[in-house]
């Protein structure tokens, strides 16, 4: 696993910019407005039934102080959201919250997953959205939810939706790729042939490790949002019900990914266990096959002149005789045991 949050005045969008995209909708409607932050924030002030979502991609400590500013987000969560190392989580803050996901792609070149974060800021009449790394493109988000004028209709609670909703996908997806992975790693492990998947096994229970740190505190805040809480339109409550059985699914389906690949590793360690005591067992035999001949050699390569069989005609044939039979008659002894 690599983790791909950046610092505040590294990457960017694919095409530079800090602010994404901002938009004011009424009624579920985007109104054709300039999109900067401050025009946002002047529209709001003006004409109620509105509200606005500025949304920003790795902004720098200036560029999230001024949208502070223009919105009245709390110090304490801005600074959560440019530093953008932090564990998953909901937190209120008057009478706005705070909602912290982190993302997940899969890399196919390594095998590995990537993180990211996507910090919401959810007040009354705005939601502002702070993007790290790569992954839970929003821009394709807020295109889809803006097709939905119904859905959008419920406020700032519709984006927040639409968020959790794009981002617990992106968790399925992940889930569905490693799984392949773990599949072919039991395929390996069982195969006739040698294979050293130890390392494979453990590289992929450390990305099964941060997925659960991902997805497993999404659980209990799914949850609430699907049950009413403050701060979140009621008639949007029933949409979250829907992430919340997405995120039970999916921290289950990791469940299982984990614990396929204890098993995996465990009949990996097995299987080597049984092949270094079949290779103990091989060279055992070969040494004591081999240990016939030398004893004899070195009986009869003792200098001494009253050995009986040092004159016999027939004596060197039937050395190698009896070195034959016996290695030969060994030989099949071990092989019948299963040493050879």
């Amino acid at each position: 696993m690599r983790c791909t949050l950046s610092g505040p005045a590294k990457s960017r969008c694919h095409d530079g910019r800090v602010i994404v995209d901002c938009g004011v909708y009424a009624e579920g409607e985007r109104l054709d407005l300039p999109k900067e932050p401050e025009t946002v924030a002047q529209t709001l002030d003006e004409h109620d039934h509105t509200f606005g979502w500025v949304g920003l991609h790795e902004p720098t400590d200036a560029e999230m102080r001024r949208v502070q500013q223009l919105f009245g987000l709390h110090e304490l969560a801005v600074e959560d959201a440019v530093r953008a190392h932090e564990r998953p989580k909901v937190e209120r803050y008057g009478d706005a919250l705070v909602v912290v996901l982190r993302t997940l792609w899969y890399v196919d070149e390594g095998d590995q997953v990537e993180t990211g974060q996507v910090s919401v800021f959810v007040g009354p009449r705005y939601v502002v959205t702070v993007r790290h790394g790569d992954g839970a493109e929003l821009a394709t988000t807020r295109h889809t939810l803006e097709e939905r004028a119904s859905m959008l209709g419920h406020g700032p609670a519709a984006v927040l939706w639409a968020i959790c909703d794009s981002v617990v996908d992106g968790y399925e997806e992940v889930a569905q790729q490693v799984e392949v992975d773990v599949d072919e790693v039991e395929t390996s492990v069982f195969s006739p042939e040698r294979t050293s998947d130890a390392e494979r096994i453990y590289k992929l229970k450390r990305e099964v490790l941060e997925m659960r740190r991902a997805i497993f505190p999404l659980r209990e805040p799914m949850e609430a949002f699907a049950h009413g809480v403050p701060g979140i339109n009621p008639q949007a409550a029933p949409f979250f019900r829907d992430v919340a059985d997405h995120v039970v699914r999916v921290s289950e389906q990791t469940d299982g990914l984990d614990t396929l690949l204890s098993s995996a590793l465990n009949a990996h360690l097995a299987r080597v266990s049984v092949q270094q005591n079949d290779d103990m067992r091989k060279i055992s035999a070969w040494v004591m096959i081999a240990a016939v001949p030398t004893m004899l050699a070195g009986i009869y390569g003792m200098n001494f002149d009253n050995m009986p069989e040092l004159r016999w005609h027939f004596g060197y044939y039937a050395v190698l005789l009896l070195m034959g039979s016996v290695c030969g008659t060994m030989y099949g002894l071990f092989r019948k045991v299963g040493w050879l």
